[in-house]
């Protein structure tokens, strides 16, 4: 499910940079491929915004996760409640790194969206 969720995400940011190369290219006036581009460049940056801003999320959890483990260790509960703990900590952190990944993904799209409408600008 995790490698379905990647995929996911690679297929829709990939599908967004179809639209933005296409949108982009098939534009006659230099000022209208102006606009669109700058309207591009304007939405990339609010989503890299938004997932820049999710790496202090993630690194909080992050925290949290270490905290979870050290504080684990001195409960001295049964044997049940630990492992069931540590299951839940594996879930967690397996669900930061998916999330990181996911941002990583569209962090890469986004530049590369970023920079095909800047050549778009740049040229005529």
């Amino acid at each position: 499910m995790k490698y379905l969720s990647y995929a996911y995400r690679f297929l829709s940011n990939f599908a967004f940079l179809a639209l933005v190369y296409f949108s982009l290219n098939f534009v006659g006036t230099y000022q209208q491929r102006a606009i669109v581009a700058a309207l591009v460049l304007a939405y990339a940056g609010m989503r890299a915004i938004s997932a820049l801003r999710t790496f202090v999320f993630f690194k909080a959890i992050e925290k949290l996760e270490l905290e979870t483990r050290r504080l684990g260790g001195l409960a001295g509960e049964g044997p049940s409640a630990v492992s069931s703990r540590k299951a839940v900590v594996k879930d967690v952190v397996d669900q930061r790194q998916a999330g990181e990944m996911k941002s990583y993904v569209d962090l890469l799209f986004l530049g590369i969206i970023v920079v095909l409408c800047i050549a778009k600008i740049v040229t005529e």
